[in-house]
């Protein structure tokens, strides 16, 4: 946990080291220095430096500054290695705060490079699950649970889920839903490549 001066708590569950790993890789897949990369990101070469030995408390408008600089969506710099079932609980994930505003923002997933999307809302009532038949490869399934509770995922290892949940598991797999308590609605990502 970090306190700004202004009273304001930023709490990140993006660990520093997690960002500090993140930016050194990066910063080395482009081949420019400390310097170079402080520069096109208009900040102080040691406010780098500072993070990428996994000090200091970057914002919003530092690491999208230092993405823009080394090329790469602001979610490289804070996400971390994804398992093939992953769930954020509520209130959980890599949160960033910004300097400038009463805001923040919670990395939930990064869209893979040649991929659509399609949306749907989900009503679910309690009976039977609904059992999916493995979708075209590739696949992938994201969702956030908005009312209720409900046991998604693989099929074989599905996890209850409440309000605010989300997970992301293989569509290529087969997989269920299934409501847990009446009324229980969703908001599901298909992610598929083109």
């Amino acid at each position: 946990m970090f306190v700004k001066t202004n009273g304001w708590t930023s709490v990140s569950n993006a660990p520093l080291d997690l960002i500090a790993a993140n930016l050194k890789r990066e910063r080395d897949r482009t081949g420019m220095s400390l310097s170079e990369v402080a520069k096109k990101a208009g900040i102080a070469k040691s406010t780098l430096s500072q993070l990428e030995s996994g000090a200091g408390n970057p914002s919003v408008e530092t690491l999208w500054a230092l993405g823009v600089a080394l090329g790469v969506p602001f979610s490289r710099l804070v996400e971390p290695a994804v398992p093939r079932v992953q769930v954020i609980r509520a209130g959980e994930g890599p949160v960033i705060h910004s300097e400038r505003a009463h805001y923040s923002a919670t990395l939930l997933a990064a869209c893979r490079p040649g991929t659509k999307h399609d949306i749907y809302w989900l009503a679910l009532e309690p009976g039977g699950a609904r059992e999916s038949l493995p979708h075209v490869p590739g696949s992938v399934e994201h969702m956030i649970v908005a009312s209720g509770r409900c046991l998604a995922g693989l099929a074989d290892d599905p996890v209850e889920l409440g309000p605010g949940d989300y997970i992301v598991y293989p569509g290529d797999l087969p997989h269920i839903c299934k409501a847990l308590e009446p009324g229980t609605t969703a908001m599901m990502v298909m992610e598929h490549t083109v």
